[in-house]
């Protein structure tokens, strides 16, 4: 019996774009003081609304980058086998909740509004709304471009993406209420936001589920690894086969590879770690090479 690792680069999507979340965190923070100054004082839901939505913004962003900084920090401990990566996909699920939790608030209090008098000044929706949109335009140049590398980068674009669609919410709102002097407009665009944000946040929070789920990588099929690893020459057989991923762009696989007594346990590790990482896209593999009398691992039974 013999073992053999492949081991991929020690770097990490999301400590690349750190600089990104960065740079989009001190944006997002200073428009989000002076967005919520100005939705208490012109009574604006829709402007409320966003402000919320920029407040989650600015606590997931924060958790964005303290978690790029713990993932990046070497173990001391010497029990963090796999690292502190997953602190990444920790804050992923922590803007799920802030974007759901932005949403329900909204919400109750769009329909609460239903049938009242609310009087909203439009002028400075308006105003406010325009430099939302030009400040989250900036953020999402910035965050695109890591957002389909790194899930902790793109659970902040999705949060800068909800708040672009926000601020052009809050323009349309401030619009109809100056064209037509009725404040309903301001509710029912509140109430549009809270649930396109409440749809993103489930759809992020399917992906932070597989991932913590250990779910096989999206685009990879077990059964079509398994057959690839099966006609590695020389492997007569493949079990105990585990795929998932550990953070964004670190897929990590298992398996038992049973051979012929004849075929050098060498040559079949270094074909199928080269497989796995040029057809899987599997940067570390932890190999188990068997001979096909070994039968201990079958009696497993999980």
């Amino acid at each position: 019996m013999s073992g053999g690792h492949s081991h991929g680069p020690s770097g990490h999507a999301g400590g690349a774009h750190r600089w990104r979340l960065q740079v989009a965190f001190a944006l997002v923070a200073g428009f989000f003081v002076v967005e919520l100054v100005t939705a208490l004082t012109s009574g604006s839901l829709a402007l409320l609304s966003d402000a919320g939505h920029m407040a989650a913004d600015v606590v997931a962003l924060g958790a964005a980058l303290v978690a790029t900084r713990i993932a990046t920090r070497k173990d001391t401990t010497g029990r963090r086998t796999f690292g502190s990566y997953r602190a990444e996909v920790f804050a992923s699920g922590l803007a799920v909740l802030l974007m759901l939790g932005v949403s329900v608030y909204i919400a109750v209090e769009a329909i609460g509004r239903i049938g009242g008098g609310a009087e909203v000044a439009s002028g400075p929706m308006l105003v406010v709304g325009a430099i939302g949109l030009a400040v989250n335009l900036v953020a999402l140049v910035l965050l695109r471009g890591g957002a389909g590398e790194s899930l902790n980068v793109k659970g902040a674009y999705l949060e800068v993406v909800a708040d672009t669609l926000g601020s052009v919410g809050v323009i349309v709102a401030g619009t109809l209420v100056a064209a037509t002097g009725n404040a309903w407009w301001d509710t029912a665009i509140a109430l549009a936001i809270a649930v396109f944000v409440a749809v993103r946040a489930v759809m992020l929070g399917r992906e932070v589920l597989t991932v913590l789920g250990q779910h096989a990588p999206a685009g990879m099929d077990p059964e079509e690894v398994t057959g690839a690893l099966a006609a590695v020459p020389g492997v007569t057989d493949v079990h105990d086969l585990h795929v998932w991923t550990l953070t964004s762009g670190m897929n990590v696989a298992t398996a038992h590879l049973m051979t012929d007594p004849d075929t050098a346990a060498h040559g079949v590790l270094d074909q199928a770690g080269q497989l796995l990482r040029t057809r899987f896209g599997v940067e570390h593999a932890t190999l188990q090479v068997e001979p096909a009398t070994h039968t201990q691992c079958k009696e497993m039974t999980w």
